[in-house]
């Protein structure tokens, strides 16, 4: 990979993918809605060298669903980096998704960049948590690692974003960002599972949420009302080998052909 050049990444996140191919969360043929979300992240775009799926890829945890999202997300044939949500069958994911492309979980050299995908599994309730020896992994990847800059990807979001989410965020939040401030090469941390968009800076860190693939929650709702306007979304990422993160959120129309 050239170092001197920016690192292009394509978020996917929250698909909500079931067994059936016509399946419908909330009323969204979610398969549908993923294969017009790529299409319209693609459209004009060269390929990315990357995409990250960043968990609730599947709504029932089923090998058919992941099965459904091989077939939509190999299509680029770029790398495949993904993590479990709270919806996600983590043993099942892994079976179906740690076949080249995809790669499950792990941390991995990406030119200047070291990109860490963590699980904050901790069964379908919701929130999640970063168990102990998931704290202790992204502790040893940040001391031993080289790369001069690090992105941390995971699906729970560390930080309150003013949604009826931040009940169901990540537990022990606190944990991960003393980690994480402890690190000088952090430059961005990225999440999804909050079905909008998240940006600010933290401490001079990039703190990134993306909309999902299929419905949007309605923003400063307190409770899951879906937003009747917003349509499926992505998040395209360059990684600069300075350490800079330029980034962009781009949403098509909500669809009646995706209900």
């Amino acid at each position: 990979m050239d170092e001197e050049r920016p690192l292009r990444l394509l978020q996917l996140t929250d698909s909500h993918l079931r067994a059936a191919a016509d399946g419908e969360v909330k009323g969204w043929r979610t398969l549908d809605s993923l294969a017009a979300t790529m299409e319209a992240a693609l459209a004009g775009e060269a390929a990315p060298d990357a995409i990250l799926a960043t968990g609730d890829l599947s709504q029932d945890g089923s090998a058919e669903s992941y099965r459904h999202l091989r077939g939509l997300l190999e299509q680029p044939g770029v790398p495949v980096y993904c993590l479990p949500g709270n919806h996600d069958h983590p043993p099942t994911m892994a079976a179906e998704l740690s076949d080249p492309p995809f790669i499950y979980c792990g941390d991995h050299a990406l030119g200047r960049w070291r990109l860490v995908m963590l699980s904050t599994w901790d069964g379908d309730r919701g929130g999640g948590r970063l168990p102990d020896e998931e704290l202790r992994r992204l502790e040893t990847v940040l001391e031993n690692s080289r790369e001069p800059h690090v992105l941390v990807v995971l699906h729970h979001h560390p930080v309150p974003v003013d949604s009826w989410l931040d009940k169901v965020g990540l537990d022990n939040a606190a944990d991960f960002l003393r980690v994480t401030d402890g690190c000088a090469r952090v430059r961005g941390v990225l999440w999804g599972h909050i079905h909008q968009r998240y940006e600010r800076q933290r401490r001079g860190v990039h703190m990134l949420g993306t909309p999902s693939t299929c419905f949007q929650f309605l923003p400063h709702a307190p409770r899951s009302d879906i937003d009747p306007v917003a349509g499926p979304g992505w998040r395209w990422l360059e990684l600069q080998p300075d350490g800079r993160i330029v980034t962009r959120v781009g949403q098509a129309p909500a669809s009646p052909d995706f209900s």
